[in-house]
């Protein structure tokens, strides 16, 4: 697997409103575990399935109310990974968008897990009550389960997803051709978000059509097997996101 890490020429891309950011990460690979100097990683996915948060200005955002010390990453430069942890027992994560300073973030929904599926499958099959292994199509298939599959919690809060030395990172597959066409990118409602907020209803959820890896399938979709080489081509409901 042969990836171009993304850096800092697209923090400007991740500058702007999330609503805007979010489709365009449809595609992208987030990578945990990066090792120095090549492109061997412990984790990675492709996102198919994204919403968008829109900060102070969105009743269902962490930073509706203003800064506080839980969500102070979304008010850092873009391209920062916001992980928060919720219910107890779940970490989500987040990518930062907008200028510094100004709260706004994309929630990874799910990955089509790509790389480290073994290292992915013994996450997420610990602590379970049944000894049934987990599913290759639902090893990520909410961001619960992919925050625990690549081993992110409150500690890789911050990581600069463009940085060289980062540990998690965002990426693209040098060949490009997991990225969606717009004609197959498909939209809709938030997941949980509460009814009566008057962007319950904005279509801010983007995920791959087709995909088998969203967190929301379709009545009797099927699994498809998950190989570790690229390929041509979005659990529970998390009240809010970034």
């Amino acid at each position: 697997m042969r990836l171009s890490y993304l850096d800092e020429s697209y923090r400007g891309v991740l500058a702007a409103d999330p609503v805007e950011v979010a489709p365009l990460l449809l595609g992208k690979v987030l990578v945990a575990g990066v090792a120095a100097g090549d492109d061997a990683v412990a984790a990675a996915g492709v996102i198919v399935e994204v919403e968008a948060y829109r900060g102070e200005e969105d009743a269902a955002s962490h930073a509706f109310r203003g800064e506080t010390a839980r969500n102070r990453t979304m008010f850092g430069q873009p391209g920062l990974l916001y992980v928060y942890f919720t219910y107890g027992m779940h970490h989500c994560c987040n990518i930062v968008c907008r200028p510094e300073g100004v709260a706004g973030a994309v929630l990874v929904r799910a990955l089509e897990p790509l790389s480290g599926i073994s290292l992915m499958t013994e996450r997420r099959s610990a602590g379970r009550v049944t000894s049934t292994s987990v599913h290759d199509r639902d090893l990520c298939s909410g961001p619960g389960k992919l925050s625990q599959a690549l081993g992110l919690d409150r500690g890789t809060d911050g990581v600069d997803l463009l940085g060289a030395g980062s540990t998690v990172r965002l990426a693209t597959l040098r060949s490009g051709v997991l990225e969606p066409a717009e004609a197959d990118i498909a939209s809709g409602p938030r997941i949980g978000i509460t009814a009566s907020l008057a962007s319950a209803s904005e279509p801010w959820r983007w995920w791959t059509k087709g995909s088998p890896y969203v967190s929301r399938r379709p009545a009797g979709g099927r699994p498809r097997a998950v190989r570790e080489a690229p390929r041509t081509a979005p659990e529970r409901a998390i009240r809010s996101g970034g």
